[in-house]
């Protein structure tokens, strides 16, 4: 293994992990900066042009906010795959390496030379990841992907929205998001089996697939009832009051999903009755009547401001918030607490702001927080590295 060129830190639950990271845009980068917070050292491999997301705004200080995200605690090296010896020097990396990750198109890796049964070759304890559109195998596995094609094929768009509005797309690019976080996942449980049988792998993640085990309750529904789950707009499809309201100033959310809760509603709103109302006697009811006690939680709401609703219901023992947005969320007194944004020193001298992953580990210290590499810019150190020196070698006497 190469000694890291990024700061020294304190171990971490994958500190001594190597990652060659072949991967761009979004879902790819997204699992190897998952495995980055957490001390792998990962090898961030651009074409000469590098990664198209350092093109896609929003821009600070001349930097794409979201490569920058995507690719925090990572070195850059830039090598064209299309060459000889670019492919020569990617072969080594990989040779010493514990994981690589792609998200290629299928079959294009294996054009490259850098496809897992060439890798095998060199590495047998290899765990290689392909994060693609609709996986290595099928009838569509070759068919191009962005996050809004698999929200559409996989049945989000068509349950998000009001009943009687357009389907809606989420507000996150949740496909992307949710396939790099499996594709951690996967990468971490093939590590795991490493340990026992010496044996590497090939890890196949579909966006597709990923984005359909994320819609849990949308897949159970369909499973039970063979019916495809219909929009239902800001309400839980079988609770109710579960879902968005209004107050005066704006709206809030609560979540009663019993009758202990119901009670304590109808007393905290001054409505005790409300609870023997056979309308409302149990969840199925509710939700049959959802419109009758909608209007009747808004008049009482109608008169009050969303933080009054909100310490109101809350004393009461009732599941409230406000509707925040992502600022609020994130500058939130809780959010900096957990610290989910990280101020860090960055490559020219100023500082950015940097998320991590969420999960917090008692054994160890706090995450890695780097800031991303310029294109190339560890190039050199890499290629100096003392297990680079056979390599340097032989091309020498080539």
């Amino acid at each position: 293994m190469t000694q890291s060129n990024l700061p020294d830190l304190p171990d971490l639950p994958l500190t001594g992990l190597r990652v060659i990271d072949f991967s761009r845009v979004l879902a790819g980068p997204y699992c190897t900066a998952l495995l980055g917070d957490l001390g792998a050292e990962v090898i961030k491999v651009e074409p000469p042009g590098g990664d198209d997301y350092r093109a896609v705004g929003p821009f600070a200080g001349g930097k794409s906010g979201l490569f920058c995200a995507m690719n925090r605690n990572k070195q850059s090296i830039v090598i064209d795959l299309k060459t000889e010896d670019g492919l020569a020097v990617a072969r080594a990396l990989c040779r010493g390496a514990d994981v690589v990750v792609e998200n290629f198109r299928p079959g294009v890796a294996d054009k490259l030379g850098i496809g897992y049964a060439a890798l095998r070759e060199l590495n047998p304890s290899l765990v290689y990841a392909s994060v693609s559109g609709f996986g290595q195998t099928g009838p569509e596995s070759h068919r191009p992907a962005y996050d809004i094609i698999l929200q559409a094929m996989c049945g989000l768009m068509d349950a998000t929205g009001a009943p009687d509005g357009a389907p809606t797309m989420l507000g996150e690019a949740v496909s992307d998001a949710v396939s790099g976080l499996f594709a951690s996942w996967g990468v971490l449980a093939a590590l795991l089996a490493r340990e026992k049988t010496g044996r590497g792998t090939h890890v196949d993640v579909s966006m597709f697939d990923a984005t359909l085990s994320l819609s849990a309750t949308l897949v159970a529904r369909y499973a039970a009832t063979g019916l495809a789950p219909r929009r239902v707009g800001n309400r839980h499809p079988s609770s109710a009051p579960f879902g968005a309201y209004r107050a005066a100033d704006g709206f809030y959310v609560v979540a009663v999903l019993n009758n202990k809760l119901f009670q304590a509603l109808a007393d905290a709103i001054g409505r005790p009755a409300m609870a023997h109302d056979p309308r409302f006697a149990d969840d199925e009811t509710r939700c049959r009547f959802e419109s009758d006690l909608r209007a009747m939680l808004e008049n009482w709401s109608a008169t009050r401001t969303v933080a009054e609703v909100n310490a109101a219901l809350g004393a009461a023992g009732i599941p409230v918030a406000p509707i925040r947005n992502v600022k609020e969320a994130l500058e939130s007194e809780h959010a900096a607490h957990r610290r989910l944004l990280t101020e860090v020193p960055d490559t020219d001298g100023g500082t950015v702001r940097l998320p991590s992953q969420p999960v917090k580990f008692s054994a160890y210290g706090t995450n890695r927080v780097t800031p991303a590499p310029a294109l190339g810019q560890h190039t050199g150190a890499i290629l100096a590295a003392p297990d680079f020196s056979n390599f340097n070698k032989e091309k020498q006497h080539a």
